[in-house]
């Protein structure tokens, strides 16, 4: 009733005519291109309302891809920092796990086929290590990336092992020669055709033996030798300005020869009794950075030898030396050092290792990452001449003829997967800049720096070292203005565990937060860098390679000590050489996580690359952070004994191109030194020591003018 009534007292309308009735009933049947529009309209308007929510969501999804994915790195780094023999299949399991997660996430992450090739490269080294039948696993994984990212630059390399895989590992000789017929007609152009063409030779080879009875038994043999030779697994390369480290990951302890040819310039090594890995076969890593090292090239040589190949360009000199636990061959490239080569120390804040310096990228080549690119095979260079002999062992240093000066640089950081995001309560850059304004420097600031340092007048002569020398450093004046802080241990290395569980790598990360505060407040025109600020597993010939690519100025790494003796106590410094006590050797061998007499088999190395202009200021630095620290602790600690500066071959010191040092802050296997080191105003105490270990050699060799605080800005 009610909605009768107001449809009655609704105003009358005039009725429109039969025509114009007619038109507006059938408006958009009438004119096709009207109702498109306006259904283009309608969707344009409805997408333009869902896209922004749409939009963050995506945004969220790939941020979150990303974050995953860089965790499941860091859980590879510290697999792969594990002895083969400790590894587990759950480690293993896990991580596959940790890598899937990163597609299930959001399959448009930019991460997501690197991430895919992660778990195929897992499943063949559990393949190896466990069943076979996860090699199954391992193609079915490329065959995964190579369907859903058809156009991923990882699709030759996926195909190319998918076919060794069956080739090699699952001796399935008809899936592999498909496998190679498939890459030629998709690629017949690639550089890599012709090592498929090569596969396909020894496959129809391989079945002319099995064919006959008396070649059958001595192939099956061959093979079988062949899959026990440890694998070279992973190719890692730091390049930058002023040095180059490259590091050769194996499954076990290997023989190689190096030696050195022109005409290109190169560096080969072959790895004797080893076979390569199917996911690094015939690949060609191009090295970013302007550093000595063009590209790396490896490849299975001939049967039982692998060729790893370095196209070097302007230099000096190389050493080599060879690490256990895991396995990995270190190979130093040296060039012409110069003053100028040193980069001037710029104020800034703090900063982790994982922020590599611009133009020395970080390349880490496993079977093909993010580094990797496709190319021939080397193939076999001549053989060295006389002025260049082959040569054997566990250190060589080649030196291109018509050279005679010494090698001045060497080694280099962290994987740019292993990079870390900074502890939230550490010096973030942000955070530094609050409590330092101004820090970043301005044309005033400077100004006003300079106007001070004018006011302490004429500069001081650096003081002699201790033995009465006036080393280059300190005739030349050279400053100091990037300090890297190097916590020992981290991640699945916790160190020494004291009698209550306090482990070494906690302890070492917070005293060296704490030193690194008291630099950045006290020396503002000093820059530190921590080779991390997590608890993150970082090996020990990374530790190194930071301090050189960030070209830093002095390197000082924190440990606790440890003695089969709970009694003992002290505070004790190191620094590089061999000519170590017994007692000392003892030392680096816990550190270097090294038998003894794999320690002396670097000796030779130490020998020829060690530069005495650096180990005497190693051990000036070392002297005075020794009495400083020990003078600090013994003032609450009457009894504490200064056990003095000691020499031995730290594998974290090889290769520094600055003067280096680690400091033993107390011994931690001691009850009584444990408890006072879990109490914050002890450890706060031994970052004071170290402290004033640092400042006392700065200003031994006059550096302390250049890091004088900045003075208040109105001041004039």
């Amino acid at each position: 009733m009610k909605q009768d009534l107001r449809l009655n007292t609704a105003p009358a309308q005039p009725s429109p005519s039969p025509e114009r009735s007619n038109l507006l009933s059938q408006p958009l049947a009438r004119f096709p291109a009207l109702r498109l529009s306006i259904t283009l309209l309608v969707c344009l308007l409805a997408a333009v309302m869902v896209l922004p929510a749409d939009g963050a969501k995506a945004d969220a999804k790939r941020d979150a891809a990303k974050y995953q994915f860089e965790k499941a790195e860091r859980q590879r780094i510290a697999l792969q920092g594990k002895p083969q023999n400790q590894r587990t299949i759950e480690e293993y399991t896990q991580l596959v796990a940790a890598f899937r997660r990163v597609y299930l996430i959001t399959p448009h992450a930019i991460q997501v086929p690197q991430a895919l090739l992660a778990v195929a490269e897992l499943y063949q080294e559990m393949g190896r290590r466990f069943d076979v039948k996860y090699y199954q696993s391992a193609v079915d994984a490329y065959q995964f990336l190579l369907h859903e990212y058809p156009e991923s630059r990882h699709k030759q390399d996926a195909l190319l092992t998918i076919a060794r895989i069956q080739k090699d590992d699952l001796e399935q000789y008809d899936l592999a020669q498909k496998s190679f017929e498939e890459f030629l007609a998709k690629h017949p152009w690639s550089e890599r055709a012709a090592e498929a063409r090569r596969e396909l030779a020894e496959i129809a080879e391989a079945r002319e033996k099995l064919s006959k009875p008396k070649t059958r038994e001595k192939l099956t043999e061959q093979l079988d030798r062949e899959k026990q030779l440890p694998q070279v697994t992973r190719i890692r390369t730091w390049n930058a300005e002023n040095y180059t480290r490259i590091v050769v990951d194996v499954e076990d302890d290997v023989k190689y020869q190096a030696a050195r040819i022109s005409g290109p310039d190169r560096i080969y090594f072959d790895l004797s009794k080893a076979k390569l890995n199917s996911a690094l076969a015939g690949k060609t890593i191009d090295v970013q950075g302007g550093g000595f090292l063009k590209n790396v090239r490896v490849a299975q040589n001939q049967a039982g030898v692998v060729r790893v190949v370095l196209e070097v360009d302007k230099v000096k000199d190389y050493s080599v030396f060879l690490l256990p636990n895991p396995y990995r061959l270190v190979v130093d490239v040296y060039g012409e050092a110069t003053v100028a080569a040193k980069s001037s120390a710029a104020p800034g804040t703090a900063r982790t290792a994982q922020a590599p310096t611009k133009g020395a990228k970080t390349e880490v080549a496993r079977p093909e990452t993010s580094s990797a690119k496709t190319a021939k095979a080397e193939p076999k260079p001549p053989a060295p001449t006389l002025e260049q002999p082959a040569k054997t062992g566990t250190a060589q240093v080649s030196m291109p003829p018509g050279k005679t000066e010494a090698a001045a640089v060497p080694p280099a950081p962290v994987p740019e997967i292993a990079r870390m995001e900074p502890r939230t309560d550490s010096l973030t850059g942000a955070e530094t800049a609050k409590k330092a304004p101004g820090k970043a420097g301005s044309e005033k600031s400077g100004a006003s720096v300079r106007q001070a340092t004018a006011r302490l007048g004429p500069p001081l002569i650096p003081e002699p070292t201790k033995n009465g020398q006036h080393s280059l450093t300190r005739a030349l004046g050279l400053k100091i203005g990037r300090i890297v802080i190097d916590p020992g241990h981290g991640g699945h290395d916790t160190g020494t565990i004291g009698p209550s569980g306090l482990m070494e790598k906690d302890l070492c990360l917070d005293v060296a937060i704490r030193l690194g505060r008291l630099l950045e407040q006290r020396l503002p025109g000093a820059e530190v860098i921590f080779t991390r600020q997590d608890d993150l597993f970082v090996p020990l010939e990374e530790r190194t390679a930071i301090a050189n690519q960030a070209k830093a100025d002095l390197f000082l790494s924190i440990h606790a000590n440890s003695s089969q003796d709970h009694s003992v106590r002290g505070v004790e410094t190191y620094y590089l050489n061999f000519s170590a006590s017994g007692e000392a050797m003892e030392v680096a061998s816990r550190e270097n996580a090294l038998a003894q007499g794999s320690i002396h088999e670097l000796q030779e190395l130490v020998q020829k690359i060690a530069r005495n202009e650096k180990i005497e200021e190693s051990r000036e630095l070392a002297s005075e952070v020794q009495d400083a620290l020990t003078k600090r602790l013994q003032r609450s600690n009457r009894t504490l004994k200064n056990r003095g500066v000691r020499k031995a071959p730290f594998v974290v010191l090889i290769g520094a191109n600055m003067p280096s040092v680690l400091s033993e802050i107390s011994f931690l296997s001691n009850p009584t030194d444990e408890q006072q080191l879990k109490k914050p105003d002890n450890r706060q105490r031994v970052a004071e020591g170290l402290y004033h270990g640092v400042e006392s050699y700065l200003r031994s060799i006059n550096s302390l003018t250049y890091n004088q605080p900045k003075p208040a800005p109105n001041s004039r």
